[in-house]
């Protein structure tokens, strides 16, 4: 399935050299149209008011983590089918075991290049 490039993406990260990066793998990718939140509560707020095509937020922010973002995500009935990728910097299997049973759609360990991407979104809004 083809993915639309002008679909609205919202990457979440506390560190913002991070969303840079994410940044400009998406825009090599096509993806022009993409917002950024440093934190859970900021995407939360985001993502009530606009509708985002996917979701790439990162496991590890504080207060409120990747995976409890995820957990919200999936608890609330206007933005629960958004598609979701986690990306984290630990391949522990519990927190891949745990991100999957919380509705993850795919996991992308750092560091990754823009293939490695572009496959995981493809694979996300796929499913």
């Amino acid at each position: 399935m083809a993915v639309d490039p002008s679909m609205p993406i919202l990457v979440v990260d506390d560190y913002q050299t991070m969303v840079r990066i994410i940044r400009n793998l998406l825009k090599q990718l096509g993806f022009e149209n993409v917002d950024d939140a440093s934190d859970g509560n900021a995407a939360i707020a985001k993502m009530r008011d606009k509708k985002y095509g996917l979701v790439i937020s990162d496991w590890n922010m504080e207060p409120m983590t990747g995976y409890e973002l995820l957990r919200q995500v999936r608890n609330e009935d206007a933005i629960s089918e958004t598609p979701f990728i986690m990306v984290t910097a630990e391949s522990k299997t519990e927190n891949v075991i745990a991100a999957k049973k919380a509705g993850v759609n795919n996991y992308i360990v750092k560091p990754f290049n823009a293939q490695t991407l572009k496959s995981k979104i493809e694979a996300a809004c796929a499913a």
